[in-house]
């Protein structure tokens, strides 16, 4: 009997030689296994192996698909810059005039007496001005948190790392919404961990199937955006936040919620950290707000997790360069991020009318204050021939399999 293996090799050359196609369809591992004469099992280990090698993709609910040569390589997606000419990967929200309105907040710091404490290493916690500034930036409503549960971060990466680091051990399980982050993805590798994916509708993460896999096996974490959620657009309501902060409080079950899109989201809404404090872990940065290049992230913890996260922060080497704390200080003080915000959140309303009459008569999903829409292809189209179409023609694109 063939090893899974060589038949795996004989897939990739029949991929190689262009006998298939890329986004042509493989038969179901049942069919393949009958056809091959081998076990369903055997069939379901060819079928891993392609997939380990980058020659397919599966596609839930559609099948497994010839994955185009052209398309992006795993785990850079909505990581590291690309070199198309237009790169709609990424959502690095920059406004005309912006580097002009940054650039008078940091004239001061640039004095010899000034540069030396900027220069210097930052605490977890930063400053105490630090912690207030932030504290200030991420309240919203009546939600103010605490500047004592503040620590910082290089970016919202670094956040959203160092806070999982702090709760997931190897084995453990991280309960995220069925398309999530890449990045979580590779983290959750990292620390040995395993994505488990729960339900979610329209409204978002389902409370009940939350539950069901934390009984099926403890869950160590639980990632959610609940606001804007990319890349489907989805903010959860008001209710479904409540039933969800009422049903990891009575399981005791972390929480690691992140907010980075938050600041475009213009109706009332509490962050999960406001109704279930002593388990939800925010993270937020200015990423965002202001650009990638300086930036700091922010993580509110609680209470008693202050010192287990900070030492993630600390192990991990992902503590906020002191100079980019300054600056972010000076910008939330001096109402510069204020101003970004409102620039962005306008020119995410035209980007999104734009999105709506282009793509007029096609399936697409998003919300008229966010920077990312979810467009469902027509047929015959697969996701990862389309990235590579559009990649051909200068145009880089995020195919929905990265967030699965």
């Amino acid at each position: 009997m063939d090893d899974f293996r060589g038949i795996a090799d004989r897939i990739a050359l029949d991929i190689a030689r262009g006998r298939l196609r890329a986004g042509q369809r493989l038969p179901p591992q049942r069919a393949f296994a009958r056809r091959h004469g081998i076990a369903a099992s055997t069939a379901g280990r060819v079928y891993a192996e392609l997939v380990r090698r980058g020659l397919v993709v599966g596609e839930v609910g559609r099948g497994t698909f010839v994955r185009a040569a052209q398309a992006a390589p795993q785990g850079r997606a909505l990581v590291e810059d690309g070199a198309a000419p237009v790169n709609l990967e990424l959502n690095y929200p920059s406004v005309p005039g912006q580097s002009e309105l940054l650039a008078p907040a940091l004239a001061p710091l640039l004095r010899p007496d000034a540069l030396t404490d900027a220069l210097r290493p930052a605490a977890a916690d930063g400053t105490s001005h630090a912690r207030e500034a932030a504290a200030e930036l991420l309240a919203t409503g009546d939600w103010r948190p605490d500047p004592g549960r503040i620590l910082f971060t290089g970016n919202a990466r670094q956040a959203i790392a160092a806070t999982l680091g702090s709760l997931v051990r190897p084995g453990g399980r991280i309960g995220v919404e069925p398309l999530t982050y890449p990045l979580v993805k590779e983290i959750a590798g990292r620390l040995g961990g395993t994505l488990v994916p729960v339900r979610a509708d329209e409204e978002g993460p389902v409370v009940e199937s939350v539950l069901a896999a934390h009984r099926s096996a403890p869950l160590s974490a639980l990632y959610l955006q609940p606001t804007l959620h990319n890349p489907t657009s989805v903010t959860v309501p008001a209710e479904r936040r409540i039933r969800l902060a009422r049903a990891v409080s009575d399981v005791g079950l972390p929480v690691v919620e992140d907010r980075i899109w938050s600041f475009l989201h213009r109706g009332p809404e509490l962050p999960l950290a406001a109704l279930a404090p002593r388990l939800v872990h925010l993270v937020d940065g200015l990423s965002k707000r202001v650009a990638p290049g300086l930036t700091a992230g922010f993580a509110v913890v609680p209470e008693d997790r202050v010192e287990a996260v900070a030492a993630a922060v600390r192990s991990g080497g992902w503590s906020a360069g002191a100079f980019a704390l300054e600056a972010a200080v000076r910008w939330i003080g001096d109402g510069t991020v204020a101003r970004l915000v409102a620039a962005k959140r306008e020119q995410a309303v035209r980007r999104q009318g734009l999105v709506r009459e282009v793509l007029d008569g096609f399936a697409v999903r998003g919300d008229p204050s966010g920077y990312f829409a979810w467009w469902e292809l027509p047929e015959p189209w697969r996701a990862d021939a389309f990235t590579a179409a559009a990649a051909a023609r200068g145009i880089a694109v995020t195919p929905g399999t990265a967030f699965r």
